[in-house]
């Protein structure tokens, strides 16, 4: 937890405020909402917005699907391809994928809500606790799955399908990976996460054992003798370092760390947030936890940004979410030092940069900004644990396009494999992409 030192406190707002504050950011479309929204679709014969699907959901027949008065089966037709397309719903950057290619998007410079109307499709299914998939007749086939993010997940759920008895080895008390600890709480709110997993479990033929962290008691040369096929799907372990001077102060936190704690909190008046908090980044965990901090209470939040706002990885719509918020981003300033009273962080001291050649160079002018409270959100960074055993790329696992490793026998996908685009509607297709290659080679 965010330690407790001067200047960090709790309970700056009273609970109706965390309620109000916390509340879903784009509550689900109504039944004639949802019809009127649906009938704004083309129905495009090539559809340009299932190209830019990384799951290659059929949106135009999903949306048709609704417009015609089956929600559930347009339901259906999304998990078809992506099992965990409810959460995809609430956190894919939709304004960068299927709605920025949107011709009502080109046309009118206003998409159909697709990524809502996806959410409106799969809550509804979901809300009949029966789930629509049954599973073929038993193979006989063990496979282990490492890791129960949203790969994890994806793969585990499709080669139950197909028959396979699947085992879960998820390191944290509970599956779900980043859905579950990395997404900003406003986003999924009344634990839809749990629910997500809850449901994907539900069709049968496999187990999650929590509490094994792999490379940690959990060996792979174990899963290979005792499995007859993996897929390591654990994300990313390590944390980047911000490489400013006195960066282990009191009050400088790691961003993904406070925001899993942030999303198991049953009080967030518990939770320590400073009046001045600085945030350094340009991802989307970035712009959540600054979001986050300013709701929590926070009075000035201030993102740096090292470079101009058009490279930061958070997209145009979540950087514009952010400053309606009251955030604020400082772009083209690089930390130097963290400044230092005792042993707490009082503030940061920055260099203002820019580009010469594709490098960032000094300008010979810096800044000083106080806080009392520092968030890094400058990227995790991934550590071999399998000792050596897999062919590696800047500490990524190399797959093919199969989603095989170097190793007969072992897949992977996810935020751990080299040259991912480390989202959730990414990671769910490379699941499903290996399950079918898994089994593939198991009847085989």
């Amino acid at each position: 937890m965010a330690a407790r030192v001067e200047g960090i406190a709790g309970r700056r707002l009273d609970k109706a405020q965390y309620a109000e504050n916390f509340a879903d950011l784009h509550p689900r479309l109504t039944g004639h909402e949802a019809l009127v929204e649906a009938d704004r679709c083309y129905f495009c014969y090539d559809a340009p917005c299932m190209t830019a699907c990384p799951t290659s959901i059929n949106i135009p027949l999903f949306i048709r699907q609704i417009s015609t008065g089956h929600p559930k089966n347009a339901a259906k037709t999304i998990f078809d391809q992506n099992i965990l397309g409810g959460m995809c719903a609430r956190v894919c950057p939709t304004e960068t994928l299927c709605e920025e290619v949107c011709v009502r998007e080109k046309a009118e410079g206003k998409p159909v809500k697709i990524g809502q109307l996806q959410r409106y499709a799969t809550d509804e299914l979901m809300a009949e606790k029966k789930h629509p998939f049954t599973r073929a007749n038993p193979t006989g086939k063990k496979v282990a799955v490492v890791g129960g993010g949203p790969a994890g997940l994806a793969c585990a759920h499709r080669l139950s399908m197909h028959g396979h008895e699947v085992t879960i080895f998820e390191a944290r008390k509970k599956a779900g990976g980043l859905n579950e600890f990395g997404i900003a709480a406003y986003k999924t709110v009344d634990d839809f996460a749990a629910r997500e997993v809850e449901f994907v479990l539900a069709i049968g033929g496999i187990a999650v054992k929590t509490g094994k962290a792999f490379g940690k008691g959990l060996k792979l040369k174990d899963l290979q003798h005792d499995f007859d096929a993996v897929f390591l799907g654990m994300g990313l372990q390590g944390v980047n370092a911000l490489g400013a001077k006195h960066e282990d102060a009191d009050g400088i936190e790691d961003a993904v760390n406070y925001i899993a704690e942030l999303r198991q909190a049953k009080d967030l008046g518990k939770l320590p947030v400073g009046r001045r908090v600085l945030v350094i980044g340009g991802g989307m965990t970035a712009i959540d936890i600054a979001i986050q901090s300013k709701l929590l209470g926070a009075e000035d939040v201030t993102i740096l940004y090292r470079r101009g706002p058009e490279h930061m990885k958070a997209s145009a719509y979540e950087q514009e979410l952010a400053q309606t918020k009251g955030v604020k981003i400082k772009h083209w300033v690089q930390p130097k030092k963290v400044l230092t009273k005792g042993k707490k962080a009082i503030g940061l001291k920055c260099d203002y940069v820019k580009e010469v050649k594709g490098k960032l160079e000094p300008t010979g002018e810096s800044l000083e900004i106080g806080a009392d409270m520092i968030f890094k959100a400058i990227g995790q960074t991934a550590i071999d644990v399998t000792g050596g055993a897999l062919a590696l790329s800047g500490g990524r696992i190399i797959i093919d396009a199969e989603k095989r490793t170097s190793v007969k026998g072992i897949w992977a996908g996810g935020d751990c494999v080299a040259g991912g685009q480390d989202l959730t509607v990414a990671a769910v297709d490379d699941g499903r992409r290996a399950a079918e290659s898994i089994h593939a080679y198991l009847m085989s």
